[in-house]
């Protein structure tokens, strides 16, 4: 056991964070510590390291071991390079090098005794640099840095110019050099793109210390742990296994203690309408067996009732309208800032009801593409066209649509006048927001907390686009799986940037890849993705599909159903057949309906007395019995390519 912590007591103020926790991590065990936002996970990992004071309880370290903690947030103010500050991890490694070279310049010049006494040392030093495998630092270094997505061209940036999301690169980078026994990570995986995280993946798994995780990213904790402690409500419990594991049993636990509960009140219940049926008989008998069965009663330990350990988001999305089918139209779309050139003569189409997720790595101008979209920044070259009553509702990450000067309650009332005092009480109480709550100030929010209420003003704006930058981040896993639903059910069109593979692969129907300045249609999702991206990339990844698939890619960027999503769960070939009978379906369905709204609407006693009336009715109703006839026929010959009949002397398929 490398570390132990044992009946762990915090609280502020009247909020206790943790109430006699304990947990335990073992050599070379990869553990997540989870829970809703505002859990005191944070804490518990500042507590560890000492930052945070205890209110009681002990934290012990294995005799020893070295410990190395990664802060959600970094402040890099050493004037270093990136390549100087994450070098400085190993500055033991590189001193000791600059001792050999020293001695070998001694070396020169010594004889007999000294030379012999130098020589010792030297060979001493060598076989300590040896065994700290000094001759690979550099590359080490350098395998980091491009691993956690730095090229060379930025290892000799200013720390003090980077973002914050790019100095907790550099933290993490410099902090994985220092190889601790035991490492504790808050929320690593923040602002890394798909391949840093991949690669942060397979590094972590084949870590030789210990690990301790915070993270929201399912996707990255099913991969890489195999212990969960849970703190909720105060109270830490372990569960062995990934993430999807512990969800699993933390499930089959509630309810079993659902079901305890609600027998346990079936029996009580049960036993007080005896008790009251034997007291309604007024006889000594009966009210001793009465009295009887109370005192069992009394001797029960009252099983308590599961609650849920968060009050969570409820909402849906619904549009105000219906936009045409085509949505967003692409092309020839380039954009430059300063020497880099971020996508260039890019093209493409986005229909009604499509979701569709933008992966690629970071700097690749996956945000800025959403900003020309929404008007925020303009291209160099090229141009984008919105279809008919296309409404956008835009989430940006960076909350640049809040303003924060204003309450949480004003943010809302300012935007969305109508609403009455009620209405947005209502609305933000959805979004976890009660009481005083809603009268917080912007700039005093969190991430999450300004997350939530970006999403309330999307749900209010009725839009049938919904452009979103990173939707999740900040959110915690409860809320995501909220969010993923209200996606799922919405007729809307959907179009966002997301590093989380997990609500990738729930949300997505097709991507937009960003590869080398290009930009790449894949119409299926994360998953098929991930099977078929080693055969290429870009369009020879598209030429390495099977045919059947072709034919699906050809035609589904065309789909307008908002149904589309039902697809995924099809093998190639039903999908296929199902959304070319779904496209034969749509009009045939349309034109029974006008076909009846011409029946329940024409006057049958004004057919009796005006002769020019009815033959009016009478030319409608063969058009439209025509229309609908022609929208059977065509179905039904639809239908008959998919299911041929065999040959009736031959009694085989025709080929």
């Amino acid at each position: 056991m490398i570390l132990a912590c044992h009946n762990l007591n915090k609280a502020f103020g009247e909020h206790t964070i943790v109430c006699d926790g304990s947990f335990h991590i073992e050599d070379r065990e990869k553990a997540a510590l989870v829970g809703i936002n505002g859990a005191g996970k944070s804490t518990i990992l500042k507590m560890i390291i000492g930052e945070e004071p205890l209110d009681g309880g002990d934290v012990i370290l294995a005799k020893g071991k070295t410990l190395g903690y990664l802060a959600q947030r970094q402040d890099l103010t050493s004037g270093n390079t990136i390549y100087e500050e994450v070098k400085s991890a190993k500055a033991d490694i590189f001193a000791m090098e600059a001792q050999l070279r020293s001695i070998e310049q001694e070396l020169k010049s010594l004889t007999g005794e000294d030379l012999k006494n130098r020589l010792d040392t030297y060979n001493r030093l060598q076989s300590e640099y040896e065994a700290k495998n000094g001759y690979a630092c550099e590359s080490e270094i350098t395998g980091v840095l491009k691993g956690l997505g730095f090229t060379e061209d930025d290892f000799s940036k200013q720390t003090d110019t980077l973002s914050g999301g790019q100095k907790t690169r550099v933290s993490l980078g410099k902090l994985l050099l220092t190889s601790p026994d035991i490492l504790l990570l808050d929320e690593p995986t923040n602002h890394l793109d798909l391949s840093s995280i991949a690669w942060l993946e397979t590094y972590l798994l084949n870590y030789s210390g210990a690990v301790l995780i915070v993270s929201h990213d399912r996707y990255f904790l099913n991969r890489v742990v195999t212990k969960v402690i849970e703190v909720d409500q105060a109270h830490i419990r372990m569960y062995m296994g990934n993430y999807k594991a512990y969800a699993a049993k933390k499930q089959q636990i509630r309810d079993a203690r659902l079901k305890e509960y609600m027998n346990q009140q079936r029996e009580i219940k049960h036993q007080q309408a005896v008790i009251e049926k034997l007291r309604s008989f007024n006889r000594e008998k009966s009210i001793k067996r009465a009295e009887s069965r109370e005192k069992m009663l009394d001797r029960i330990t009252p099983v308590e009732k599961p609650v849920e350990s968060v009050r969570e988001m409820h909402f849906s999305l619904e549009p105000s309208c219906i936009s045409g089918s085509d949505v967003l139209t692409v092309e020839h779309l380039s954009k430059r800032f300063d020497s880099q050139q971020l996508f260039q003569d890019i093209s493409f189409e986005i229909h009604r009801g499509e979701h569709v997720a933008i992966i690629g790595d970071n700097g690749t101008g996956k945000t800025t593409l959403l900003k020309i979209i929404n008007q925020v920044v303009s291209a160099d070259k090229g141009s984008f066209t919105l279809g008919s009553k296309v409404k956008i509702g835009y989430y940006d990450q960076e909350h640049h649509v809040l303003h924060d000067e204003k309450t949480i309650f004003d943010e809302i009332s300012d935007d969305y006048p109508s609403l009455t005092h009620t209405q947005i009480r209502n609305t933000l109480a959805a979004f976890q927001f009660t009481g005083e709550e809603v009268f917080k100030q912007i700039r005093t929010l969190s991430g999450g907390e300004k997350g939530r209420v970006s999403l309330a003003k999307l749900m209010l704006s009725e839009a049938n686009f919904l452009i979103l930058d990173e939707p999740t981040n900040h959110l915690d896993i409860t809320s995501k799986e909220i969010l993923e639903e209200a996606l799922n059910n919405y007729s809307g069109t959907v179009l966002y940037v997301s590093h989380d593979r997990y609500f990738i692969r729930q949300v997505a129907e097709s991507l937009l890849i960003f590869d080398d300045q290009s930009v790449f249609y894949y119409p299926f999702g994360y998953e098929h993705y991930l099977a078929h991206r080693n055969q290429g990339s870009g369009e020879e990844l598209a030429a390495s599909l099977r045919a059947e698939e072709q034919a699906l890619l050809s035609g589904l960027q065309s789909v307008p159903m908002p149904e589309r999503h039902r697809l995924r769960e099809y093998s190639t070939e039903q999908s296929y057949e199902d959304w070319q009978l779904r496209l034969l379906t749509e009009p045939m369905e349309q034109t029974r309906m006008e076909l009846e709204q011409f029946w329940n609407a024409r006057d049958e006693i004004q057919e009796w007395t005006d002769p020019a009336y009815a033959e009016d009715c009478l030319l409608k109703e063969t058009a439209l019995t025509d229309a609908y006839t022609k929208c059977c026929l065509a179905w039904y010959d639809k239908w008959a390519e998919f299911h041929p009949e065999p040959d009736k002397e031959t009694g085989l398929l025709p080929s």
